[in-house]
């Protein structure tokens, strides 16, 4: 009887036990789930606040206030420019928009700012700062960034800026950069950013507007000239992007080749193809090789004999102009023409 009681009890034990760690792992596993589903609740609440507060140009009102000529703004009173301004008419200056280093393209002014030498003052990072808050605000614009460059993001955006270190420069790791726009009904937004430290502030100012091509087609009587005086000539061909299909004007480029070679028998001339080095070096090799040889196809299918011309491509070889513009890149995409 004894020994049946003790049984007993050892049996209760054991199921209070085993009681105990499922209702222990019951509740690990619905604290578990609980942490998860909060933790998934903060993370939404983080992509939603990001949604939210995400750069949208169309949240952005349209400013139709006379804003005169570029660049727009005066110098506050005591203030001075440093050295010369930087002017260009057109290039691509980068702005941290949603902390992201953006690059946008159309006319430049850049241009370090300090105290006069006449002002008994020293000088004022917020008078800076709020003198062109005031003046951007009155006339419609709205501050759309304002805060630090990552060192991520310095890293990521400034083997691209070409112009980084010059007259006015900023977007260095650490700089706080406010960025404001003045939106535009006919599309040339004006970008505005500015910082500044305890001795000087830096302002850039941008207004969006597209390349305008310079270049225009020579005829062939220029370019048989340009080849018997010079013994070359340098044309731009258009094709497709990233392909050796030509477009209609440059089949018009390549009719007046074909129209060189038709009033001088006895010109021959090896065709040489060139492009930008944006890409792959390999590929863009044997798309400047394609180009040429389009070219001289399309001259042999005019009725020029064969034998009278070669081609070839070098690819980003030789470059005539710096690769780190637009314009610039746009003279290295070329074909040039060469008097055997």
């Amino acid at each position: 009887m004894k020994k049946i009681i003790f049984l007993l009890l050892v049996t209760c034990l054991s199921s209070l036990t085993s009681c105990k760690k499922t209702e222990k792992k019951d509740t690990e596993l619905n604290n578990d789930n609980s942490t998860k589903t909060i933790q998934k609740q903060e993370d939404k609440k983080i992509i939603d606040k990001t949604l939210k507060d995400a750069f949208d140009i169309n949240s952005i009102p349209i400013s139709e206030s006379e804003l005169g000529d570029f660049p727009f703004f005066s110098l506050p009173d005591g203030l001075k420019n440093q050295n010369k301004p930087v002017k260009r008419s057109y290039d691509k200056l980068y702005f941290p928009i949603d902390g992201v280093m953006t690059a946008l393209e159309g006319k430049v002014w850049k241009s370090s700012i300090v105290k006069t030498d006449e002002s008994d003052e020293d000088w004022s990072l917020p008078y800076f700062e709020n003198s062109y808050d005031n003046a951007i605000t009155a006339i419609g614009g709205v501050k759309i960034f304002d805060g630090e460059i990552t060192n991520e993001e310095y890293n990521s955006y400034r083997s691209k800026a070409t112009y980084l270190g010059e007259e006015g420069s900023m977007g260095y790791a650490g700089q706080i950069i406010k960025v404001y726009l003045i939106r535009r009904s006919n599309g040339d937004d004006i970008y505005i950013q500015l910082t500044g430290n305890s001795a000087y502030g830096k302002l850039n100012i941008l207004q969006k507007a597209p390349f305008e091509q310079t270049i225009t087609m020579l005829k062939s009587d220029q370019i048989q000239k340009d080849l018997n005086d010079k013994g070359k000539v340098i044309l731009y061909i258009n094709f497709e992007t990233d392909k050796a299909t030509l477009q209609k004007d440059g089949k018009d480029a390549v009719s007046e080749i074909s129209k060189a070679l038709q009033s001088d028998k006895n010109l021959k001339i090896s065709i040489n193809g060139y492009t930008d080095n944006i890409g792959n070096e390999t590929h863009n090799l044997k798309l400047s090789k394609d180009r040429a040889e389009t070219v001289k196809n399309s001259i042999i299918a005019s009725g020029i004999d064969s034998y009278r011309l070669t081609s070839d491509g070098f690819g980003p070889k030789d470059p005539i102009s710096e690769n780190d513009t637009e314009e610039g890149r746009t003279k290295n995409r070329r074909v040039e023409l060469i008097k055997k």
